[in-house]
Order: structure tokens, then C-alpha cells, then sequence
């Protein structure tokens, strides 16, 4: 596989899944709290998301440490798409903004993203 083809299924597989994994932990909470159904049908439900979400974020970590020859590239690239994607579903979700100390987060995490895969 050409290695910039490599490089960015690793990110994709990472932001899938950590897409997943969260949509699956947001959905949880807004449906226990707000339709009460039981307890394990909501976990039995997202449970497939998790799971789904855990093996793309094993297939990204497996492929990015091979493509990258760096673990903290890849790190980065997992902590990143969480600071990208919780805001997005934690307002798809709950409709509430995010306070400025989170946007600035936000930005930041952006930031550390572009200079690891940059430098």
C-alpha cells in the first residue's frame, strides 16, 4: 500500500472510530435520560457502535505505528479527533455551545494536530 494511502486510512480508521465510540457514549446518556427505556436495551443498542468503533481504532493504531514509525503521531491523531468530534455531537446531541475555555481547547488541539503531522 503506498504509504500516504496508509497514512490517511490510519486517520480515518482513528476518527471513525473515536466518531463511533462517542456518538455511542452521547446517545446513551441523552436516551437514558430523556426516554427512561431500560437500562440494557439502550446498552444493547450502542453496544454495536462500540464495538464497531474499538476495532477501527485498533486497526488505526496496528496501521499508524507501521505507517508513521511514531506512536505519538498517532496519539495525537486520537486525542485530536476526540477534540474535534465530542464538540460536534455533544451540540448535535444537547444543543448547547461550548464555553470559550473549550473553544480555545478546540483550537489548540487543531493546532497540535497540523505541526505533529507537519514536523
Amino acid at each position: 500500500m503506498n504509504p500516504l494511502t496508509q497514512k490517511i486510512l490510519v486517520i480515518v480508521f482513528i476518527f471513525a472510530g473515536e466518531a463511533l465510540s462517542i456518538y455511542a457514549e452521547m446517545a446513551g446518556a441523552r436516551t437514558n435520560s430523556l426516554l427512561q427505556q431500560p437500562f440494557m436495551q439502550i446498552f444493547a443498542k450502542l453496544f454495536i457502535f462500540i464495538l464497531v468503533g474499538s476495532a477501527l481504532l485498533l486497526a488505526g493504531y496496528m496501521l499508524g505505528f507501521s505507517a508513521f514509525k511514531n506512536i505519538w503521531i498517532v496519539s495525537v491523531t486520537s486525542i485530536t479527533s476526540i477534540l474535534i468530534i465530542e464538540p460536534v455531537l455533544a451540540y448535535a446531541f444537547f444543543q448547547q455551545l461550548p464555553t470559550t475555555g473549550a473553544l480555545i481547547g478546540l483550537i489548540l488541539g487543531a493546532l497540535g494536530f497540523l505541526s505533529a503531522m507537519i514536523w
